[in-house]
């Protein structure tokens, strides 16, 4: 009898602890989707001191034709406001967070629109945010960005596939 409740109260002590563990791990997609929407609303308007927190000492980002920036690049390129955007944007219902440990993955779809250095762009690409989890929180510390997308696939409506 000693032996069924114990069995019982270790069922349910199991049951509550992975209850615990999926909505502990909704929540820091949570914190890292917002924390990701924070960098791109700080990119769009070159907010320097909010990327300088986000991003980790150590970023560099990837483009799609291979050249690279490093943290200090991105950082200098907002101090300057060498690019201007009217969009910095992820498409709604295209970003997703994967979490193995202390590493997390955000994808998303994004709408770029502005300036550089006096010329004109309009386009939509994907990107692979990054973030590591430090003794300071999460930190953006890789970032891919995809070549522009063919302007009739980038228009589609739709959603990220995972």
């Amino acid at each position: 009898m000693v032996s069924q409740a114990f069995g019982r109260l270790i069922v349910m002590a199991t049951f509550f602890a992975l209850r615990a563990a999926q909505a502990s791990a909704h929540d820091e997609r949570q914190v890292i989707a917002a924390l990701d929407t924070e960098y791109q609303a700080a990119v769009k308007v070159n907010d320097a001191p909010v990327m300088d927190r986000i991003l980790h000492k150590d970023m560099i980002l990837v483009l799609g034709d291979g050249r690279t920036s490093t943290r200090d690049e991105l950082l200098q390129e907002a101090r300057d406001k060498s690019i201007t955007y009217e969009r910095q944007d992820e498409d709604p219902g295209t970003q997703t967070v994967r979490i193995w440990g202390d590493t997390a993955v955000v994808t998303a779809r994004l709408w770029v629109k502005g300036l550089r250095k006096g010329v004109a762009f309009d386009r939509r690409l994907w990107f692979s945010d990054t973030y590591a989890r430090t003794l300071k929180g999460w930190r953006y510390v890789f970032g891919q960005a995809s070549l522009h997308l063919p302007d009739d696939t980038a228009r589609s409506p739709g959603s990220a596939r995972t």
